[in-house]
């Protein structure tokens, strides 16, 4: 099992941009899959961007709402995934988590089931 740990959530204003890191200690494979997943009140938990790499492939996914505004990258140095937000709308406040699991992904990558470790969650709001 991974542990994983976010940080970087806050407050911003509409426009501006926010980084979201997701760091992962504890067992590891070659292959991963670790995404981003957000959770705003009274809605249901909503798939935001991926990344997955086994050897030498990695691919990237997102959702077609964030797609041109927000980007998704590793870190191997640090073992961390960032969600790097631009032009974030009002729309976009949520609890964001990471997920994470050790199979490479590109399909189900948007399943909260495909996920085996979840960090704890990080506030983002962006005001008006």
């Amino acid at each position: 099992q991974v542990q994983l740990v976010e940080s970087g959530g806050g407050l911003v204003q509409a426009g501006g941009s926010l980084r979201l890191s997701c760091a992962a200690s504890g067992r590891t494979s070659s292959s991963y899959t670790m995404s981003w997943f957000r959770q705003a009140p009274g809605k249901e938990r909503e798939f935001v961007g991926a990344i997955t790499w086994s050897g030498g492939s990695s691919s990237t996914f997102l959702a077609d709402s964030v797609k041109g505004r927000f980007t998704i990258s590793r870190d191997n140095a640090k073992n961390t995934v960032n969600l790097q937000m631009n032009s974030l709308k009002q729309e976009d406040t949520a609890v964001y988590s990471c997920a994470a699991t050790a199979r490479y992904r590109t399909a189900y990558y948007d399943l909260p089931a495909s996920y085996s470790s979840w960090g704890q969650g990080a506030q983002v709001t962006v005001s008006s």
